[in-house]
């Protein structure tokens, strides 16, 4: 048994409570209203939506606003908020907590997309400590007039030789920070190579505030691992239950002591992505919604016994008129593929020989004084 998550408001102690440590990672165009309810379905824990580009948000961009949509099962509303203006991302967590009655929100700087990190955003923010230092004390000020806590993700650094982590850490403990989720990763890795469990014990060990651990979780185990080998107060989950929302139940099951896996088969795959495709019509009409359907396909019947011209179907669905019959064509009875276990999923890619950044970035850690620019943000959250 694990201890649950607790989320601490610097005016509201125990503000949120995650009784399974457990944290779905924002991934953009994945985790959407329907996605966070069916892993919900599957276990418990805090499910996060999709990232909110905090400057479309406070000029009212009617798509972003059209991703604040929440379950009505979603006792804890969480989103991710991206920006690199101070006065911007904390008038964005006004609007999430007076608007949306957000109940959590956290601060992303890890993304390692080029288009983000060469306007010094995301995964190489956190080496201007001015600037990351002031974004998250308005932000925590601005929350905390709600109770609502604020936590932040971050990466191990840009490359091995420019590491922020540990500053990174007690920069968000001395704002107020409700807890730190670090990817064991740099920037420069991507999404490329091995998680460096090791960084997130280190960084236990700096800061006193919940760390959470990011990277290679593809199955339970390596969820108990992780916390065993680092001391992790929670994981975060992104790459990992792509096209697998029942990883939650596993993941619950395992955090109460009883070692579980779930294995389906392909008709119970099958039965999950028609409940994906009917919370997806939902929230986006029957039509968006089966279109949005596609992106899952490959991820669900990876390793499966799909041919080739049944899976190209399937990811050409629009309507559930062209969904059930193709379902119906699948072995119900096929085994689950166990050789997939423990395998990655989603993007991976090679290192980066070089990160992108604005010139001069690495000359100076400061840069509260920086007149940066906004990008749309780009991850896969795992």
């Amino acid at each position: 048994m694990y201890p649950a998550l607790t989320l601490d408001a610097p005016s509201r102690p125990g503000a949120v409570t995650i009784d399974t440590p457990v944290v779905l990672a924002p991934m953009a165009g994945i985790t959407n209203a329907a996605y966070r309810e069916l892993c919900l379905e599957q276990g418990a824990g805090l499910y996060v939506c999709e990232m909110i580009t905090s400057r479309a948000l406070v000029y009212k961009d009617r798509r972003t606003h059209a991703m604040l949509a929440f379950s009505p099962a979603e006792r804890i509303r969480s989103v991710q908020l991206y920006g690199v203006e101070p006065s911007m991302v904390a008038d964005a967590t006004t609007i999430l907590c007076e608007k949306y009655g957000v109940n959590h929100v956290d601060l992303n700087f890890g993304c390692p997309v080029p288009k983000v990190t060469r306007k010094g955003g995301g995964g190489v923010l956190p080496w201007k400590r001015d600037r990351l230092a002031a974004i998250l004390e308005v932000v925590v000020r601005a929350a905390d007039a709600y109770g609502v806590p604020v936590t932040m993700k971050t990466r191990v650094g840009i490359d091995d030789a420019h590491m922020t982590y540990l500053d990174a850490g007690r920069i968000a403990q001395d704002s107020g920070c409700a807890a730190i989720a670090l990817h064991a990763r740099t920037v420069a890795e991507g999404y490329s190579g091995q998680a460096s469990w090791d960084h997130i014990a280190r960084l236990v060990e700096h800061v006193d505030i919940p760390v959470l651990g990011n990277g290679d979780i593809w199955e339970a185990a390596d969820a108990l691992a992780m916390m065993s080998q680092t001391g992790a107060a929670g994981v975060v989950v992104g790459r990992g239950c792509l096209g697998r929302p029942w990883l939650f139940r596993d993941l619950a099951d395992a955090f109460a002591g009883r070692a579980t896996q779930t294995l389906p088969t392909l008709g119970e795959v099958a039965r999950m992505v028609r409940r994906h495709g009917e919370l997806l019509s939902v929230i986006m009409g029957e039509k968006h919604g089966l279109t949005d359907l596609r992106k899952h396909m490959a991820w669900y019947f990876k390793g499966f016994p799909v041919g080739g011209e049944l899976r190209h179907a399937l990811a050409m669905v629009s309507s559930f008129d062209e969904l059930d019959p193709l379902l119906a064509q699948l072995e119900a009875d096929a085994p689950f593929p166990v050789a997939e276990l423990g395998r990655p999923r989603g993007r991976q890619g090679s290192p980066r020989g070089k990160v992108a950044m604005p010139q001069g970035w690495l000359d100076d850690t400061s840069g509260a004084d920086l007149d940066l620019s906004e990008a749309e943000l780009e991850t896969s959250g795992g």
